[in-house]
């Protein structure tokens, strides 16, 4: 026992520095409240840390520097540009793979011109069909849904085709669409149009030969505050359970109604965590933001330099065709040489 005592001795002895880093991590575990070492020193190497006491000087440069540095995104940039949000939930997020997509998007975005439309707009989509006739198809109906994020962005058609309710959900990057117009641009007072299926028929009807209906410069997207009424007899949905705004719901049973104020959440508006959960965070939108307003000035350069060219190209053609006529006709003359009299 002695023996084996004494080893001991030694071994801590010998080996001090290590029980001593031991007995610190444990201390640090219990501590909740423990900052690390490099965050601490991250945040003395800032520049409000420098400020010397007593003065408010230096403080208010530093803010203001910061706050000409901050940009602030649009209100309306979650519906302007839906497809540029990342996926709200945290572990499915990427950031690597957000950046990729988003290079690939502006990419795509340079071949085809995607205009500027919102759930309500009235769309014409043509894209390549190697069964048609014409090797393409067009297919016109109001744009019910928009759905995922990225590359994946989807939005939905429909429209009454025969009598038949047809809906063709597209697949906004998808490189058959060649060409993408709005008809009729405005919004409603709904995100999701998917009550339409159950609505009359008139409120999703459109020609295919509808001409696109142009707006006043310099207005602003107009809002559809129609109503649409539901009669169906046999709904897709329990629309009564939904906050609709855009619904007209026929007179419902006593028992339907208690259900559906048994299973509304009127508390969700005021919910401000599951707000923060299902939106994105301002310093993300902000960095998405000034890629989206590079993106345009390399697109408006992009688009003059293909101009330039192009004329460049034409110049070039009508040179080159010039000189062919040119070296044809002075092959004519030493071929056929004048005869003399």
């Amino acid at each position: 026992m002695a023996l084996a005592f004494s080893n001991t001795n030694k071994f801590l002895l010998n080996n001090q520095h290590i029980l001593r880093s031991v007995l610190i991590l444990s201390v640090r575990y219990k501590q909740r409240g423990h900052i690390a070492d490099h965050l601490v020193e991250h945040h003395r190497k800032l520049p409000l840390s420098k400020v010397k006491a007593g003065t408010t000087e230096d403080v208010s440069q530093v803010t203001d520097e910061k706050n000409q540095n901050v940009r602030t995104t649009p209100h309306d940039f979650k519906y302007v540009y839906p497809d540029f949000l990342p996926n709200p939930i945290p572990f499915l997020r990427d950031r690597i793979l957000e950046k990729l997509e988003r290079k690939d998007m502006f990419r795509r975005r340079q071949q085809i011109d995607i205009p500027e439309f919102y759930v309500g707009s009235v769309l014409a989509v043509t894209s390549a069909d190697p069964y048609a006739p014409s090797r393409r198809n067009r297919f016109v109906g109001i744009c019910i849904q928009r759905e995922k994020h990225g590359l994946k962005h989807e939005f939905t058609l429909r429209n009454i085709v025969d009598g038949l309710g047809v809906e063709i959900v597209y697949e906004l990057y998808n490189p058959t669409i060649t060409r993408i117009e709005v008809l009729k641009l405005e919004r409603r007072l709904d995100e999701n149009l998917a009550y339409l299926r159950d609505a009359p028929p008139e409120y999703c009807t459109f020609p295919f030969d509808m001409e696109p209906v142009k707006l006043p410069p310099g207005s602003g997207v107009p809002l559809n505050t129609i109503q649409v009424p539901i009669t169906s007899t046999h709904w897709q949905y329990k629309w009564e359970r939904h906050d609709l705004k855009g619904v007209l719901l026929p007179p419902l049973p006593r028992s339907v109604r208690k259900a559906a104020e048994r299973y509304s959440e009127p508390w969700r508006q005021w919910d401000i965590m599951r707000q923060y959960r299902t939106e994105i965070h301002d310093e993300d939108r902000d960095e998405i933001f000034e890629d989206i307003e590079k993106h345009k000035q390399d697109l408006a350069q992009y688009r003059i330099d293909s101009k330039e060219n192009i004329k460049i190209i034409r110049t070039r053609q009508k040179a080159a065709g010039r000189k062919a006529i040119l070296d044809d006709s002075q092959q004519t003359k030493h071929s056929n040489p004048p005869t003399s009299k």
